[in-house]
């Protein structure tokens, strides 16, 4: 491997988003005539450049800690065997790795022909030392990653999260699951579609485990319909059928407008005298835009996005990058019961 505010409406209240930040939350960063200003205060300011920062940083030390851990398991490895780390890699790696061919060095070299004038004859050995220092740089991390396959190692540093509140009458599966998945989604975004399928497949292989929160970002400026999608699951929400309403838009976005909406809405049982002036009367535009908001303040900036326990996901993943991290965050949350049982 080479590389590598509280928001309250309808008597629901809704958290506005905190990045957990290596200074003490509870100790002012400022004050002004005696009022404390505290770091988390910053998101409403520099939400997203924030959390940019942070993800940047986090990936900064994990890219550094593999490389640690790399030379670690070889040290150890190494140790093991009675010889030096040289010694070992030549051994194990270095001599294993064969000459490139005259073929592949030509390759090469008529590749980055743009950065060179010199003939190919004259710097021929030259290109097949480069070419073969990166096979064996390539092969010495597939080596140390093997080693690290057999090795106990446990990563303790932890991914930038945001604190992520929810709408708890807009969750799908069980109240008291441990890990909740935040969606920042548009009902007409056609990623936020395609990725339904596979949140039904997550709910399910980790069933009682995981629930799932909507929470509204419609990308008005490209999807014109969005806004008014997101109003009319609040108003199948009033009526109980808010997960039919969302499964039936998502399902097909072509009927997004509002004359069909009321048409969908009655296809679910919806009682019309109440669906269609709700609908009409935009009384839910300022709560979408709460959601909005809020999103933004997190660093949202495309649909979908997901916040796993307050981990940031985004785009439409596949199963393997919500499995990543899941099973890491029970397996951690399976630790610190253990050692609480323990410590009791």
């Amino acid at each position: 491997m080479t590389k590598f505010s509280f928001l309250v409406c309808a008597g629901l209240i809704i958290a506005a988003p905190l990045v957990s930040l290596a200074q003490n939350p509870q100790q002012p960063i400022a004050t002004v005539e005696g009022q404390p200003i505290y770091e988390q205060d910053l998101m409403s300011v520099a939400g997203p450049r924030l959390l940019d920062l942070h993800k940047q940083e986090y990936q900064l030390k994990r890219d550094a800690l593999d490389s640690l851990i790399r030379r670690k398991v070889v040290e150890a490895e190494a140790k093991k065997k009675g010889l030096t780390v040289d010694e070992l890699l030549k051994q194990e790696v270095d001599s294993k790795i064969a000459e490139p061919s005259d073929d592949e060095a030509k390759g090469y070299y008529w590749g980055v022909k743009s950065g060179t004038t010199l003939p190919f004859d004259q710097i021929k050995s030259q290109v097949k030392q480069l070419l073969k220092n990166s096979e064996i740089q390539q092969a010495r991390e597939r080596y140390a990653d093997s080693l690290r396959d057999k090795t106990q190692v446990s990563i303790l540093l932890q991914p930038p999260v945001v604190q992520m509140g929810y709408d708890a009458a807009r969750v799908k599966g069980e109240a008291d699951a441990p890990i909740t998945i935040v969606e920042f989604a548009d009902f007409q975004c056609p990623f936020c579609s395609r990725v339904q399928p596979l949140l039904k497949d997550v709910l399910g292989k980790y069933k009682g485990k995981v629930k799932l929160a909507y929470l509204d970002f419609p990308l008005s400026q490209i999807h014109q319909h969005a806004e008014m999608a997101a109003e009319a699951s609040r108003c199948a929400l009033t009526q109980g059928k808010y997960w039919e309403m969302h499964d039936a838009m998502l399902a097909d976005q072509s009927k997004l407008d509002e004359v069909a909406l009321v048409k969908t809405a009655a296809g679910l049982g919806m009682d019309q005298n109440s669906f269609a002036p709700c609908l009409k009367s935009g009384k839910y535009k300022a709560v979408v835009q709460q959601d909005l908001e809020a999103g933004s303040q997190a660093g949202v900036n495309a649909t979908p996005t997901f916040f796993i326990n307050g981990e940031f996901l985004s785009g439409a993943q596949s199963d393997a990058d919500f499995t990543k991290i899941i099973d890491r965050q029970l397996s951690a949350l399976g630790k610190t019961a253990l050692a609480q049982a323990s410590s009791r």
